[in-house]
């Protein structure tokens, strides 16, 4: 893969052999965040444990105390007083049959966040297929499919991401714009790994938190010291 002038300059800034500390590499992350966009910053977690086995799952939400950058299209599936409250709260949709027929019908996908009431999951649950495979499907887990739905998405338009495990055990995670500069983001990466360090299951064992780097849209990522984050020194000692 050949890269770009810009990259191969950025990437002159950054040691490959060496393991930084957050605080570092967030600078640098920043510091090579060149393009002409305002580029997301991601936070690539590899954990020592098993996806395969139900016992050693890692799922969960977090709201970032800085918020994502991202305008965040809620759609609320709910009836009756919901759909005020949905309203007022700041969904950007807000339906019942229409919006799941929308999806199903059209292929209607213009939104970010599905967030639904208890009640309405049997009709919700129809739409697995299309939203299972682009991560939108509503869980409890993550604190979309919840009674309270106007504190859903009050969350959800405040900055809360989901962080979930993949097939080859790495979390993959946005925690804020390059143009928040390296403060705003330490407090969202800090924020996000303790959350996942709390989420280590039982059956985990040997070290938890095996590799951690940051990257931005277009820039080289910069490795973390994975013995330094979400306070698993303590954690684990």
């Amino acid at each position: 893969m050949k890269h770009g002038k810009k990259y191969i300059d950025s990437a002159k800034l950054i040691d490959r052999t060496k393991f930084y500390d957050a605080d570092e590499a967030l600078d640098l992350v920043v510091k090579t965040s060149t393009a002409k966009f305002d580029e997301t910053v991601e936070v690539h977690v590899k954990l020592g444990v098993d996806s395969r086995h139900a016992d050693q799952q890692v799922r969960g939400a977090i709201v970032l105390p800085n918020g994502t950058g991202k305008n965040v299209r809620v759609l609320a599936v709910c009836k009756g007083n919901n759909v005020e409250l949905a309203k007022e709260a700041g969904a950007d949709f807000v339906g019942a049959e229409d919006m799941t027929q929308k999806i199903q019908q059209e292929g209607w996908m213009d939104f970010d966040v599905l967030i639904t009431t208890p009640d309405m999951m049997g009709l919700v649950g129809r739409l697995g297929r299309i939203l299972g495979p682009r991560g939108l499907m509503p869980n409890p887990k993550a604190g979309t499919v919840t009674p309270d739905i106007a504190k859903a998405i009050k969350e959800a338009k405040a900055g809360k991401i989901e962080y979930r495990l993949d097939k080859t055990n790495i979390i993959h995670c946005p925690i804020g714009k390059a143009s928040f500069g390296k403060d705003k983001l330490l407090e969202n990466f800090n924020t996000l790994l303790e959350a996942i360090v709390k989420a280590k299951p039982a059956a985990a064992k040997g070290q938890y938190v095996k590799s951690c780097a940051v990257t931005s849209t277009m820039g080289p990522s910069v490795r973390i010291n994975p013995n330094k984050v979400g306070g698993q020194a303590v954690a684990e000692g």
